[in-house]
């Protein structure tokens, strides 16, 4: 059986990708803050991801992993021109820094054939939308990491493959964060727009995920048909 750390387990995409997993028959840990909403049979890891050492900790509890997906993720709208800086470090800290921490620590619990590596970008890591600010930034930020990580484990000879799924809209309780003080735009976004599901996020990331030894998938950008951008 294998192990899947999924963070950011609690809520959203990646509780759904957590529940997809232990369907799969994986055994399934859910790192997050927020443990008392991680789905039935998953196991809770509690961690504060902007905390660089409350990461350390809660890996030093782990002896194996075969999977680590890493799907907490925070978006605030936060212009370079006028935002809020103190954001900034926030989204950095979660989107960037904790997902190369996260994955560096999961290398040494990886067993020797190699493990699989998932981070969850952003169709904004792939083109820069009108309020795309700060967070496309790190998005953008989050394919450089896997990329430079991929390179890197493969001059190594490590076989751990590294993945990206980038989604577009995806209604989940990040989209009301990032559209806090727009809720008129996010009512007339959500009117025009069939949203992709949690669900068919977590869908592809078992397809990459499950992908036959050799085959690398890189990165599988998702938008609703209905999204024009």
């Amino acid at each position: 059986m294998k192990t899947a750390l999924v963070t950011g387990a609690s809520s959203g995409i990646g509780k759904a990708i957590a529940e997809a997993l232990l369907r799969e028959g994986m055994s399934v840990i859910g790192l997050c803050r927020s443990v008392d909403q991680l789905g039935d049979g998953i196991t809770p890891l509690t961690c504060d991801l902007r905390e660089p050492q409350k990461i350390k900790s809660a890996f030093s509890k782990l002896d194996h992993l075969d999977i680590l997906v890493n799907s907490a993720g925070l978006a605030y709208l936060s212009r370079l021109c006028d935002g809020d800086p103190d954001q900034w470090e926030e989204m950095w800290r979660v989107n960037v820094h904790a997902l190369g921490l996260c994955s560096q620590l999961a290398l040494s619990l990886f067993p020797q054939t190699g493990g699989h590596i998932l981070n969850l970008s952003s169709m904004s890591g792939h083109r820069v939308p009108p309020t795309g600010g700060f967070y496309a930034s790190t998005k953008f930020a989050v394919r450089a990491v896997s990329e430079a990580l991929r390179s890197e484990l493969k001059s190594s000879g490590n076989k751990t493959r590294v993945s990206c799924l980038s989604p577009g809209f995806v209604d989940t309780p990040l989209l009301d964060k990032y559209f806090a003080g727009r809720e008129e735009q996010l009512a007339e976004t959500r009117a025009s727009i069939d949203m992709l599901t949690p669900e068919a996020i977590a869908a592809t990331a078992v397809h990459i995920l499950t992908a036959p030894e050799g085959v690398e998938i890189h990165d599988a950008l998702m938008k609703s048909a209905d999204q024009t951008m």
